[in-house]
């Protein structure tokens, strides 16, 4: 049996993560829904769950207006460039850098898990997270880092 390469394992569950979460944002632009309403809301018996008055910002960010799964879309097509690599990402220090992934991935799981549809795509960026950061501690680094460290993008 081989070591388990931390950062491959990641950059995979990463992919996944972030075509799900642009599936989600996609389809959360025409099913709006806060998930967090149900938290301090009222049951009324014609009409079901109204929300608390304390989530009127992320029912005007997510439901009224879809800024929230809009810019989620948005750092999820940017994983996916990152991690697929895109050709003018890939000799690059922000391909190279791992925990820019790990911020973004974070990022990307705090806006997706604003709204129903992004539930799973934020549980997999966490996971993703999680191994990227266990990569870090254990000191890996990407192949292409290796091979591109010291060729600056000089013309």
């Amino acid at each position: 049996m081989g070591n388990l390469v931390w950062h491959e394992y990641s950059r995979y569950v990463s992919l996944t993560a972030s075509v799900y979460t642009v599936w989600a944002s996609f389809w959360g632009l025409f099913y709006r829904k806060f998930f967090w309403d149900f938290i301090g809301g009222t049951l009324r018996n014609p009409g079901g769950l109204q929300p608390s008055p304390n989530a009127a910002i992320f029912i005007t960010l997510i439901v009224k207006v879809p800024v929230i799964q809009i810019f989620t879309m948005m750092t999820a097509f940017f994983m996916i460039a990152l991690e697929f690599p895109m050709p003018q990402l890939k000799q690059t220090m922000i391909h190279r850098s791992i925990v820019l992934r790990i911020v973004m991935l974070v990022l990307m799981a705090f806006m997706a898990i604003l709204f129903y549809q992004g539930t799973n795509g934020a549980l997999w960026s966490l996971i993703a997270a999680g191994c990227y950061a266990r990569a870090q501690v254990l000191g890996e680094t990407m192949e292409d880092a290796k091979n591109n460290k010291g060729k600056g993008g000089r013309a």
